[in-house]
């Protein structure tokens, strides 16, 4: 017997802010039949292929350290340093600069509720090696 990861569970002061800004970050959507709304304790939302699921739930208390669980994120299309951009403008803020000088490396950022993941470089990056 073995089990899978239904969803990832995030917790976080506004779920519904917060399930609004990673969509942004991921493209995922919400369920139509069950749509997310401001005030809402619990905020789900998918993969547009629906093989991936994050949910939101409000909790009392303040983030306080680190995270032990994080996202490693990968440009789908374009840079990494171009997606750092893009996020940057979205509301994350950079944590530790962690790129080299031939290109490598990457970037560790926090969401608007400081939840620290990484943007990492695009495969086509990756596969071209250093720079």
């Amino acid at each position: 017997m073995t089990s899978f990861i239904s969803h990832t569970t995030v917790d976080c002061a506004d779920a519904y802010g917060l399930s609004r800004w990673w969509q942004q970050v991921l493209d995922y959507v919400e369920d139509p039949d069950d749509p997310n709304l401001p005030g809402h304790e619990e905020c789900m939302i998918f993969s547009r292929d629906r093989t991936h699921r994050l949910l939101f739930i409000e909790v009392p208390d303040k983030k306080q350290v680190k995270n032990r669980v994080h996202f490693d994120l990968r440009p789908v299309e374009g840079a990494r340093d171009a997606e750092l951009a893009r996020l940057v403008e979205l509301g994350a803020t950079t944590v530790d600069d962690r790129r080299n000088p031939d290109g490598t490396g990457w970037v560790v950022l926090a969401d608007p509720e400081g939840n620290e993941f990484c943007i990492l470089r695009s495969t086509a990056e990756v596969a071209a090696g250093p720079q």
